[in-house]
């Protein structure tokens, strides 16, 4: 079966600790939104310590139009997936014309030519190169990205594909919006990169076994996640639902995505999943009735580096392939939310 080989991240310069976004919140936003000063906790109670973004906190506060902040985008996306993507490369000793297929994912920003034409040509990948950009997914696309490897990998079994993802949600931030979702956003969204590398089951590579794949779409759910397109760029939707629906739905959807692999619950060793925040987390570990270290990655990542949407969780599969090599034979799920709504789920293992 196809196998994840390994996972390389990357992040922009500018690290802001959770105390000074607060203290940035409550001045921005302290003379539109009345009672701020009972909203601030949302900072204190997100898990987060840090994060890291783009451009200094100074430019936050400022006013940019769509055309500034994503030619923004399209310059530092370029130059945060090559990195990761170099760093995944040479972690597997290969080559750059070594890979055979290459995935791109993101929705905070927008580029044509798209993002992985450009590092086509600073990689050196290959001039025949397959290529596939996926916009819109939010923080599903990392795992969908994933999947869609997965699927190539299953009928090109002597091939590599290179996934990248980069998502850079601190340019989407509004100065003069002062909605709820925007003040959360300001509490949970950071940027980041991320790349894997997938093989095909001739090739003879280590790694994480791709078992199977799920996707699951919540029908009339369109105003859950996403973006609003406006004048001044993209406009953050989350409904506060969102743990709700997982409690409601989670373990179901589970337990029928191990049934059809003739997989118990009780096998799964290994929760692997995007922190989208931290009440989310705590949804998923009540619908499933785990506890204790279940989800200790996802936790970890999210307070070292906030909600990087669908980045995510290649940075909990990066930790995961560093940190559990004692774990063989043991299985996993790896799993996001997004918009549609919808869930992206992988069952792998170690």
């Amino acid at each position: 079966m196809p196998k994840l080989n390994a996972v390389r991240t990357a992040v922009p310069p500018y690290c802001l600790d959770q105390a000074s976004a607060r203290d940035f919140a409550r001045g921005l936003f302290g003379q539109n939104i009345p009672r701020i000063e009972r909203l601030l906790p949302i900072f204190d109670n997100a898990g987060i310590h840090k994060r890291y973004f783009s451009k200094p906190i100074e430019w936050f506060g400022l006013d940019h139009d769509a055309e500034e902040t994503n030619q923004i985008f399209i310059e530092t996306a370029t130059a945060l997936g090559a990195k990761a993507s170099r760093r995944v490369l040479n972690h597997c000793n290969i080559k750059p014309d070594e890979i055979d297929y290459l995935i791109y994912v993101n929705t905070t920003g927008l580029a044509t030519p798209s993002i992985d034409a450009r590092l086509i040509n600073i990689l050196d990948l290959r001039h025949n190169i397959r290529r596939t950009p996926v916009w819109g997914l939010g923080c599903a696309g990392g795992v969908a990205g994933l999947s869609h490897a997965y699927h190539y990998a299953l009928g090109h079994p002597k091939e590599r594909v290179l996934v990248v993802c980069v998502e850079l949600c601190g340019l989407t931030f509004i100065s003069d919006d002062y909605s709820k979702s925007n003040f959360v956003a300001c509490a949970l969204f950071g940027d980041g990169a991320a790349a894997a590398v997938l093989s095909g089951d001739q090739i003879e590579a280590e790694g994480l076994d791709i078992v199977g794949t799920q996707s699951t779409f919540y029908p009339d759910s369109l105003d859950v996640m996403g973006w609003n397109i406006s004048s001044r760029g993209l406009q953050v939707v989350f409904d506060k639902r969102i743990p709700d629906i997982v409690n409601a739905n989670a373990d179901g959807e589970l337990h029928g995505f191990l049934r059809r692999h003739e997989i118990s619950k009780e096998q799964i060793k290994h929760y692997l999943y995007h922190p989208g925040g931290l009440k989310v987390v705590n949804a998923y570990e009540t619908a499933y009735g785990v506890s204790g270290d279940a989800f200790k990655i996802s936790r970890d990542v999210l307070r070292d580096f906030g909600n990087m949407s669908s980045v995510t969780v290649l940075f909990v599969l990066e930790r995961f392939l560093q940190h559990y090599e004692g774990t063989k034979g043991s299985y996993g799920v790896v799993s996001a939310l997004g918009p549609g709504f919808c869930s992206e789920s992988l069952l792998v293992k170690n």
